[in-house]
């Protein structure tokens, strides 16, 4: 073989080393453009089942809050006729199981006074004003307010007394 031949042959090894190098260089560069669709992809996915999970448990929270706000006038009647001392016998019973049905749920009923007036959770039906308070009061509950989760699904309607204004 010829010196001539010898530099032809290890010319075009040279040409098929670099013509392989750069196709392998392409083939690595799809690679990395499929791997990172994939990757982004995935993350998508993932991202979507989380809203979805929490849209799911949004629902289903608000779907509870709906059917246990149709419940409060009975509750609220159930209130009153245990104050006038009408809760007797079976009637006591059904309603001790229908608060406790309602409190398994997650209703929890609130009806704290006196404490400083909280336009999150009271709704002010009346206004006195007093020396006693040193800041606006929800010093009477005038019916009480439910959550359900940490969620207000009716204010606790309320008599506040504001501090009286200096002369």
């Amino acid at each position: 073989m010829s010196e001539e031949n010898l530099a032809a042959s290890e010319q075009e090894l040279s040409d098929a080393v670099d013509q392989a190098l750069s196709e392998a260089t392409v083939v690595v560069d799809e690679v990395a453009t499929l791997t990172a669709d994939l990757q982004r992809l995935q993350a998508e996915y993932a991202n979507y089942r989380k809203r979805v999970d929490r849209d799911r448990l949004s629902t289903t929270e608000f779907a509870f809050a709906a059917v246990l706000m149709e419940f409060l006038p009975v509750l609220d009647d159930l209130d009153r006729a245990a104050e006038h001392g009408e809760l007797t016998g079976g009637f006591k019973a059904v309603a001790d199981r229908l608060n406790s049905i309602t409190e398994k749920l997650g209703l929890k009923k609130f009806a704290e006074a006196p404490v400083p007036f909280n336009p999150e959770i009271h709704e002010a039906l009346t206004h006195e004003s007093s020396n006693e308070v040193n800041e606006p009061t929800a010093s009477k509950i005038l019916q009480p307010g439910y959550k359900y989760k940490d969620r207000v699904i009716r204010p606790a309607r309320v008599a506040v007394t504001d501090p009286q204004p200096n002369p």
